[in-house]
């Protein structure tokens, strides 16, 4: 929306991205697959931003405490939210997730982590207008798969959509070929 000097356009996966205006009583069934995983995700996955929402400190201060904490927590998300059936060793080895726990633990950044769902806590999914170039890949095992209609609708000059085979929300890390590709297609639209 601020369109820095020298943007060409943005590439995004996981768009989170409702029409603000969505009647959910006529809903395409492309629509309704991307509720009904919203209600799954609310529903199933919401339990570790409520706390940091609402309790960030909390959280935290056992975060910050205790490494074996911190590994638990991260762990634990790594197995749910990667594209691998809960065995997240099938797509991130042991070194690269411990590298990342490792992270976290040493910068002391549990608190700023969780302190950043309270500060946005006011923030929705609700779509707003940005008219720069948009390019948006989606990763199948995301916790929702807007139909491209809804990024049209928040996305004026939606340039690039494509769906992804493999990945999840880290799919930076746990699928960085498919994910470089992917940016990479979006980029040489601007050469």
């Amino acid at each position: 929306m601020l369109r820095p000097k020298g943007l060409l356009g943005i590439h995004l996966n996981f768009p989170q991205i409702v029409p603000p205006d969505l009647d959910v009583y006529h809903l395409t069934p492309e629509e309704q697959v991307a509720m009904s995983q919203l209600n799954t995700q609310q529903k199933n996955e919401i339990g570790y931003q409520l706390e940091m929402v609402t309790r960030p400190q909390t959280v935290s201060y056992s975060l910050a405490d205790s490494p074996v904490d911190q590994a638990a927590w991260i762990y634990e998300k790594f197995g749910i939210w990667t594209d691998s059936d809960r065995n997240s060793e099938s797509v991130l080895t042991m070194d690269e997730m411990l590298d990342d726990i490792t992270l976290y633990w040493l910068t002391n950044t549990a608190e700023s982590a969780a302190r950043f769902y309270w500060e946005n806590s006011d923030v929705t999914m609700n779509a707003v207008r940005i008219d720069v170039p948009m390019g948006v890949t989606l990763f199948p095992k995301e916790f929702y798969t807007p139909p491209r209609a809804w990024a049209e609708k928040a996305f004026s000059n939606l340039v690039y959509w494509n769906k992804a085979g493999r990945g999840g929300p880290f799919a930076a890390f746990e699928q960085p070929k498919i994910f470089a590709e992917e940016v990479r297609r979006f980029g040489r639209l601007f050469r």
